[in-house]
């Protein structure tokens, strides 16, 4: 490590690699682990794809593994106001001096006419670091698709695709079918693949190709079920039945993705893990993910969420439209420029009592007078606001202590809120 590089530094310069974009393939990665020794072909992993759920489905499993007594490394993206989120053993943030050493020798083992993206070199990092301070299992979560993500140099012990709906189609297809190959190229070879999807010819096309690896698979709905209750929710599995469980992490859909964890702990036991009852149960009461159905005050509510899709708005919607009573819901929402902008809208706006267009300072954000003239169509009452903490402080201004105040549309815009909100628990890199 160079004594003089500071934190602030060592991540600008980091950020600079996302100049050379998305780029899908191994080789680079394949590449860059091999000049660090190849750390991960030794170490134990739970590979995540899918649309939504993913972060969720991660949190619940490394929250009951941690109750076990077990070294947890999990790696996810994006994170929301610091870099060093992506990185994490037992919910510890990597420190910065151990992330300034890793971006030091990377950048000393790349060659620089043909450098790697960002994400293959963020990928390559967890992997090693994950190594060096030897975990017991690693959750990686998948960036984009799957077949050709950097993550997939992995071996895992289980796969796992948590949902399959539209998203990134430039990148990874038009249907729900080319999506759904995309994101089953993490099927390994006679390792284990856990599928939460809905779809009647995706999971067609799962079992297949599991059929042709000799994979065992396992279904939500089949192999796996459960059933929510006003209490929490029960699950039936392969080995294990539990009544009456709780989620720390608020929402209805919060059961499937406590069930797909289950479905996951279950088959880590049949593979020697000690894991009791009362860690499965203490682990999934206690799990939390920042960011999503995050309650951050009362009086009025106000409700953070992450979803930036279509399908994450409905499932997201449907949570507060159910789970709370209030008497008006004053909507702020920030959306990224290429997302399905309009159908993210039709999920939550007509919903709305007041609609607050607004944008994230992220590069990317779409301008709030596109996003209210993307709502022409729904006659709510709605303004705009030229940055996000000018629009929280004017929901603030409107609401009650019987309203909910909801902001939502994007993780960037989440992120900004939870510093707004507590910005000594939520201190951002302060170096964009």
């Amino acid at each position: 490590m160079k004594n003089n590089v500071s934190y602030a530094n060592a991540v600008s310069r980091l950020y600079r690699l996302q100049k050379f974009g998305i780029k899908l393939g191994l080789s680079k990665t394949i590449s860059l682990l091999k000049a660090f020794g190849n750390p991960h072909e030794s170490q134990t992993y739970i590979h995540i794809a899918g649309t939504n759920g993913k972060g969720s489905v991660a949190a619940f499993i490394c929250s009951i593994l941690k109750q076990a007594g077990l070294r947890v490394g999990l790696y996810s993206s994006p994170h929301l106001v610091r870099f060093s989120e992506r990185f994490r053993i037992n919910d510890r943030e990597i420190s910065p001096e151990d992330l300034i050493s890793l971006i030091e020798e990377m950048y000393d083992l790349i060659p620089p006419f043909d450098p790697p993206t960002f994400f293959e070199a963020t990928t390559a990092m967890a992997l090693t670091y994950f190594s060096r301070k030897k975990t017991d299992i690693s959750i990686i979560e998948v960036g984009m698709g799957g077949r050709l993500d950097s993550t997939n140099i992995i071996n895992p012990l289980i796969s796992v695709i948590t949902n399959i709906s539209l998203e990134h189609q430039a990148f990874l297809g038009s249907t729900v079918l080319s999506i759904a190959e995309e994101k089953a190229g993490i099927i390994k070879p006679g390792i284990d693949m856990v599928s939460g999807a809905t779809q009647t010819h995706v999971n067609r096309l799962f079992e297949s190709l599991c059929s042709q690896k000799g994979s065992p698979f396992w279904r939500l709905g089949k192999e796996i079920r459960y059933r929510s209750d006003p209490s929490g929710f029960n699950y039936y599995g392969l080995r294990h039945k539990f009544r009456g469980l709780e989620s720390g992490l608020i929402g209805k859909f919060q059961a499937r993705n406590g069930s797909l964890a289950l479905a996951v702990i279950e088959l880590l036991e049949a593979k020697g893990f000690r894991i009791s009852e009362d860690d499965i149960t203490k682990g999934l009461a206690c799990a939390s993910w920042p960011g999503r159905m995050h309650i951050m005050s009362k009086n009025p509510t106000v409700i953070l969420d992450g979803a930036h899709n279509p399908a994450g708005i409905r499932a997201m919607a449907h949570s507060v439209r159910n789970g709370f009573k209030y008497r008006r819901l004053i909507l702020v929402i920030g959306i990224m420029e290429d997302k399905a902008i309009g159908s993210i809208l039709e999920g939550i706006v007509p919903y709305s009592d007041h609609v607050i267009f607004t944008r994230p300072k992220y590069s990317r954000a779409a301008p709030p007078e596109r996003l209210m003239a993307e709502a022409s169509n729904f006659e709510k009452p709605k303004e705009t606001a030229p940055a996000l903490p000018h629009a929280l402080n004017r929901a603030k201004e409107l609401a009650t202590s019987e309203d909910l105040i909801l902001v939502c549309g994007s993780l960037f815009t989440v992120g900004e809120a939870l510093t707004y909100f507590d910005p000594e628990k939520y201190l951002p890199d302060d170096f964009y």
